[in-house]
């Protein structure tokens, strides 16, 4: 995403620090003057109050914020506080780790981001762990799933809008005749999904759909509970549709006995400079309530405000 211009009205990056390291100063933490600065920067703001801090007290915002904060507020602050390569390349490496595994980050990450982005991505994973992000999915997944994510973190797909319709049509009928035999971890079947443009996917997957008379993900649902055929669904979304698939998580998320504050915090997080409108507007068109009232209702204290604030961002 472009670098956004700082508004003149914003605070020097230098003034920020300076109300920041208020915030922690004395016996209690200002949350409240956190949120008031953090919530309201984007990502290049953000960035340059990260260096002025720095410079000035010879210690990483990060740090600061992870000695003054805790529980989900603290995680959501922090998030939202790295740059967003940064932020991608910390929650890849958490996806693969054992105790928070989850293969629908590294689904997210490879298929919303563009191909410029997610290439900035693992250059972020490489500097900070030392290890190519390839390297530890391969690591930690086996069988059908490793065959699937390793070449969606892998590949440079083209960006561009360039479609070819004769391409679209032979692929449609591919993708038709391996689903009709159930080889959903077919190479060519793969090969398509991870490699092709979104442009391209677009039209053969539109293609699929007025050829075959049903979109392929009704076609990957006969055994919805099997997690690979959840993960192919995901990445075709993701691919397609992403505001579809955030909703979807987003809606899992609050809907449920005892909030999944993980996945709320990285959607909120990872989308509210991207496409956070479009999921709001997908939001209240699935469940009939705005976004932000379903979060106030689902979360409490300092971890909603971050969050409702978040929510508005831009419109501040």
């Amino acid at each position: 995403m472009a670098s956004l211009k700082v508004p003149a009205n914003v605070p020097l990056p230098q003034e920020d620090a300076e109300q920041l390291h208020k915030a922690f100063a004395g016996w209690g933490t200002n949350e409240k003057l956190i949120i008031s600065i953090l919530a309201h920067r984007n990502s290049a703001q953000r960035s340059l109050i990260r260096s002025a801090y720095a410079a000035t007290y010879n210690e990483d915002l990060l740090k600061a914020l992870d000695k003054e904060l805790s529980s989900d507020f603290e995680r959501v602050v922090m998030l939202w506080t790295l740059d967003p390569a940064e932020r991608d390349a910390f929650l890849a490496k958490e996806s693969t780790k054992m105790f928070t595994k989850n293969n629908w980050v590294l689904v997210e990450i490879a298929c919303t981001r563009s191909p410029l982005d997610l290439f900035k991505v693992k250059q972020a994973y490489q500097a900070r762990y030392k290890k190519s992000l390839e390297e530890d999915v391969a690591q930690h997944t086996s069988g059908d799933l490793r065959k699937l994510l390793l070449p969606l973190v892998s590949t440079f797909r083209y960006e561009g809008d360039e479609v070819n319709m004769r391409l679209a049509r032979s692929e449609a009928k591919l993708l038709h005749e391996k689903v009709s035999e159930k080889a959903f971890s077919d190479d060519d079947f793969i090969r398509i999904l991870t490699t092709r443009s979104k442009a391209q996917l677009g039209a053969t997957l539109n293609q699929y759909n007025n050829e075959y008379g049903n979109a392929i993900n009704k076609n990957l649902k006969e055994d919805s509970d099997d997690e690979y055929l959840k993960l192919l669904r995901a990445v075709v979304t993701c691919l397609t549709y992403p505001e579809k698939h955030f909703e979807k998580v987003l809606r899992l998320a609050i809907n449920r006995m005892g909030t999944d504050e993980w996945a709320l915090t990285r959607v909120v997080s990872t989308r509210t400079e991207v496409d956070m409108e479009r999921i709001k507007e997908e939001y209240q068109r699935r469940n009939s309530i705005p976004l932000h009232d379903a979060v106030a209702k689902d979360t409490s204290g300092d971890y909603e405000d971050m969050l409702v604030a978040l929510l508005g961002h831009g419109d501040v």
